[in-house]
């Protein structure tokens, strides 16, 4: 399936949402109606001018930025078949965004690297050809520096000047992920109180709950036996932390016959 973008759309003239979407595998662009759902979504926001992509899949400390220009996609994912290794997104470099970003982090005295061959991996490209098909905004990555709930939190608001430029905000991953309950049938128990407490932590934009989520939310250490996938929410909540915004859900449901939520979050 192809879905056409709308590159004639004006950039935003107001502050961008921060945003969190369950990026699913490669397999997720065979999917008619999370495609759909993925294009419904990006037309309903303001085009941003640029998108910082904070992926599950890319934790390097310090803080690190990919590629300024076009390169080769990351096909960070093994055993699939080979036409999931042609996917192709040429999205432009975003050597200014990375220039601001450089500037955010230093003028808070955190340190900041950057991988400049480094390609978008799957958790940001699979959502970006759903989204942006087109392939005409320009893209940067940033790395995940350590899963340690409250820099991340820290690293959202740090970055959060950066909406009032039109630049889209990005987390991508998943809010349950647990690798052991794929494709078996049924949604389990853990996975609905999970996602509930979730989407109630989310809506209250209670960021001392969803960084402590360990410890409060149920059946935590099932859902997210290791949660590199959740960390992009916390960044995303932390760009919104001072604004207070509504928040809404674009897309829920359940991937993976019921294990996976595909709850994804938009901030303002």
């Amino acid at each position: 399936m192809t879905v056409r973008g709308d590159s004639r759309r004006a950039p935003a003239t107001r502050r961008m949402p921060a945003i969190f979407a369950a990026h699913g595998a490669p397999v997720l662009l065979d999917d008619v109606s999370w495609v759909a759902e993925l294009a419904a979504w990006a037309q309903a926001m303001p085009r941003p001018t640029s998108i910082l992509m904070v992926s599950a899949h890319w934790e390097q400390r310090p803080t690190t930025l990919g590629a300024t220009r076009t390169v080769p996609l990351v096909y960070d994912f093994y055993g699939f078949p080979e036409r999931y290794y042609e996917t192709k997104y040429p999205a432009p470099g975003a050597p200014g965004l990375a220039a601001q970003v450089r500037v955010l982090l230093r003028g808070k005295g955190l340190p900041v690297a950057d991988d400049p061959d480094r390609g978008l991996d799957h958790g940001a490209y699979v959502p970006l050809v759903a989204m942006y098909p087109d392939a005409d905004v320009p893209v940067l990555q940033l790395s995940i520096p350590g899963l340690v709930p409250d820099e991340l939190v820290a690293l959202g608001r740090v970055l959060a000047p950066l909406r009032d430029e039109g630049v889209l905000i990005f987390g991508s991953g998943f809010l349950t992920h647990n690798m052991r309950y794929a494709f078996k049938p049924g949604t389990p128990t853990w996975a609905r109180e999970f996602d509930a407490w979730a989407e109630d932590a989310l809506t209250r934009l209670d960021l001392e709950a969803l960084a402590d989520f360990e410890a409060r939310a149920p059946a935590a250490k099932t859902a997210l036996p290791t949660w590199e996938h959740y960390a992009p929410v916390l960044v995303a909540a932390g760009a919104a932390a001072d604004e207070r915004s509504e928040t809404t859900f674009p897309i829920a449901g359940w991937w993976m016959q019921g294990a996976f939520t595909k709850r994804s979050v938009q901030f303002g």
